[in-house]
C-alpha cells in the first residue's frame, strides 16, 4: 500500500495533469472562441483602426491586431496589404523574441547570467565586466545613442542596422567604448541585444546557431512563419529583424502567459521568466517620458518602481509586453489571461499603448477592474 505522502503527490499529479488538459493549446491553428461584439468593440475599433492615410502616414495605423483569451482567437483583424499569412517585421519585438531563445539555452545550462559576455563572444573582450544579464538589461554602460529617423548624424543604431556597422553588427557595437558602469545605468541599446546574439552564436557553435531560433522557439511553438535576417558576418540581428504573422507572434505571448510552459513542456525555465519580468534594479525613470514601461530582461513591464506612476494606468500591474518601433506590440496580460498582437505603421507618435490596452479591456476583458 502507498505512503500517505505518496498518494498525496498522486493526487496532486493527477490535478495537474487535468488542469493540463483542461487548457486549450494551438494545434496547426488557433482554436476559435466566442468572438465579442456591440459598442465597446466597435470603440476599440475605431482607435486601433481609423481610416488610413498612406499618403501621410499620421495618425494611428495598424495592420494587424490579434487577441487571445485563454488560448483561444476571440478577435483579428487586418488592414492594408497585411493579412493572416503575412509574416510581418516586428522591429524591437525581436529583443524580446532573442530573449526567449536565450531562455531555451539557459535552461539547457548553456550560460550563466552573471558571466561576462566575452567568454561566448571574444571580440566583445574589451568590455571584460560587461555581463550577460547587464546586456538583458540594457545596462551594458556602452556609450550608445539609440536615436532613429529624426538624427540620423549621431545615431549608432542608423549607422549599425544601415550603415558603416552593417557587415558586422555585434562587432560595431563592441567598439562603442564605456560611459558608464557596466550593470548601473539603463541605456535603451540595440548594439546590446546584437551583443547577445553574437553570445549565442559562441555558446552552441556554427552548425547549431544556424537553426537554433527555429529548433529552440519556433518549432516547439508550432510557429511555421518565422524568418529572421542575419548580417552579412551570419549572426542574427536579434534586435530588430525577425517577421512574423500576428498569429505566430501570439504563439510566444501565450508561452509567457503561461509561465514558459507549452503543454506538458516547461520549454523556458520559470526562474527564467521570473527575470523577465523583474525590473531592473538600477532603473531610474524618466520623468520627461511619462507612460514609458519598465525595462525587465529584454520585456517591458508595466510596474510601478519609484519615482513613477504605472506606466499603463489602466491596465493590470501584471502587465508586459515585447515592443518595437511605429507600434509594434506583443501584450501578455496573465491576469486576463489575454495576448494581444499589434502591427502597425505609425509614424506621428499619436498612438498610445494605455489609450490601446484601454480599449482592449473593455472589449476584451469586460470584467477587469485595473
Amino acid at each position: 500500500m502507498p505512503s500517505p505522502l505518496l498518494r498525496r503527490l498522486s493526487l496532486a499529479l493527477a490535478f495537474c495533469a487535468g488542469l493540463a488538459q483542461a487548457e486549450t493549446w494551438p494545434a496547426a491553428d488557433w482554436q476559435q472562441g466566442d468572438k465579442p461584439a456591440g459598442a465597446v468593440v466597435h470603440a476599440f475599433e475605431a482607435y486601433a483602426f481609423p481610416p488610413r492615410d498612406d499618403a501621410g502616414r499620421k495618425g494611428v495605423r495598424s495592420d494587424a491586431v490579434v487577441v487571445i483569451r485563454d488560448g483561444e482567437l476571440i478577435y483579428e483583424h487586418y488592414a492594408g496589404p497585411t493579412r493572416a499569412e503575412t509574416p510581418h517585421l516586428s522591429w524591437s519585438v525581436s529583443k524580446s523574441l532573442l530573449a526567449s531563445v536565450l531562455g531555451v539555452a539557459y535552461g539547457e545550462s548553456r550560460f550563466k547570467l552573471d558571466e561576462p559576455a566575452a567568454r561566448y563572444y571574444p571580440a566583445f573582450a574589451g568590455h571584460p565586466n560587461v555581463q550577460l544579464d547587464h546586456l538583458l538589461h540594457w545596462a551594458s554602460g556602452l556609450a550608445w545613442q539609440e536615436d532613429y529617423e529624426y538624427a540620423p548624424l549621431k545615431s549608432s543604431v542608423v549607422a549599425m542596422l544601415y550603415t558603416r556597422g552593417r557587415g558586422d553588427m555585434a562587432a560595431f557595437a563592441a567598439e562603442h567604448p564605456l560611459d558608464a558602469v557596466p550593470g548601473k545605468r539603463f541605456r535603451y541599446s540595440s548594439g546590446d541585444t546584437n551583443v547577445l546574439s553574437a553570445a549565442l552564436r559562441g555558446m552552441m557553435g556554427e552548425q547549431a546557431y544556424a537553426d537554433y531560433p527555429w529548433t529552440a522557439l519556433f518549432e516547439p511553438l508550432g510557429i511555421r512563419s518565422a524568418v529572421w535576417e542575419a548580417d552579412a558576418a551570419g549572426t542574427y540581428v536579434g534586435s530588430s529583424y525577425s517577421y512574423l504573422t500576428a498569429r505566430d507572434l501570439a504563439r510566444v505571448g501565450l508561452l509567457m502567459q503561461r509561465g514558459g510552459r507549452w503543454g506538458d513542456r516547461q520549454l523556458l525555465p520559470t526562474d527564467w521568466v521570473a527575470f523577465n519580468r523583474t525590473p531592473f534594479s538600477d532603473y531610474q525613470p524618466d520623468p520627461t517620458k511619462p507612460g514609458d514601461a519598465v525595462p525587465g530582461g529584454h520585456w517591458w513591464l508595466n510596474a510601478q518602481v519609484r519615482g513613477a506612476a504605472k506606466p499603463w494606468p489602466d491596465a493590470p500591474e501584471d502587465a508586459f509586453a515585447a515592443l518595437g518601433h511605429w507600434g509594434q506590440a506583443l501584450y501578455v496580460l496573465p491576469s486576463e489571461k489575454l495576448v494581444i498582437v499589434r502591427y502597425a505603421d505609425d509614424r506621428d507618435g499619436s498612438y498610445r499603448h494605455n489609450d490601446f490596452l484601454k480599449l482592449a479591456l473593455a472589449a476584451f476583458a469586460p470584467e477587469v477592474q485595473p
